[in-house]
């Protein structure tokens, strides 16, 4: 066994929380093309492109509800990436902790803003 704990003879050990991020961060990734892609075929049959054309295409229960699923997978992709750019590259423990808080808020006042304009339509 290596005893410089690098290589292929390292022992691994942990809760492996990277992998499940990793997966989480690829199906929000999925999600999130299958909307664009509602959203681009919509677009490409719709005629009117005003503020009362897009108010409509957005005031169906259905479309709020698929708009709102994919703003969470939105908010919950970029939180997985800010997450771990912070986690990567801040070393301070005080900083990486505050970075992460200030994210935090940022993200759920983005969702609550995110509803208010779907529910205001």
């Amino acid at each position: 066994m290596d005893t410089q704990g690098i290589g292929v003879g390292r022992l691994v050990v942990g809760a492996h929380y990277g992998l499940s991020s990793y997966l989480l961060q690829r199906l929000t990734a999925v999600v999130l093309a299958v909307y664009v892609l509602l959203l681009g075929g919509v677009l490409l049959f719709t005629r009117d492109l005003s503020y009362v054309g897009w108010a409509g295409l957005f005031a169906p229960l259905w479309m709020k509800v698929v708009s709102l699923i994919a703003m969470a997978a939105l908010l919950y992709h970029a939180w997985i990436g800010v997450k771990d750019i912070w986690m990567d590259y801040v070393k301070h423990t005080g900083v990486r902790l505050a970075l992460q808080t200030l994210t935090v808020l940022w993200l759920l006042c983005c969702a609550v803003w995110s509803v208010q304009i779907l529910w205001r339509v």
